[in-house]
């Protein structure tokens, strides 16, 4: 079985790259040019964060005229999050057992 957790947590282990999305994530739609206006890096630095997202599945392309828009596709970090959700379950399990066998520390 495929891994689709594995490249979302590659590219948002890059600081810049979570800064990126979260600048998509207060809107609809993003072009590079404006998303390196809200952030310190060029332009070009911001368009090669965004190819990582979407090579993880995270960001989608929209060509439109002369610009490309980006926006967050959330299937991939929802992916990601259950993964999360399924390994603190167990660890969840795993500390109740510890709590019920030693109920005083």
């Amino acid at each position: 079985m495929y891994d689709r957790a594995g490249p979302v947590f590659d590219a948002l282990a890059d600081p810049t790259r979570r800064n990126v999305v979260e600048a998509l994530a207060a809107r609809e739609t993003a072009t590079a040019t404006e998303l390196a206006g809200e952030l310190p890096v060029t332009r070009q630095a911001v368009s090669k964060h965004l190819t990582a997202l979407s090579d993880a599945g995270l960001v989608a392309r929209e060509r439109r005229g002369r610009e490309t828009h980006y926006r967050l596709t959330p299937a991939a970090l929802s992916e990601a999050l259950d993964w999360m959700e399924r390994v603190g379950r167990h660890w969840e399990r795993r500390l109740a057992a510890l709590r019920a066998r030693f109920p005083d520390r």
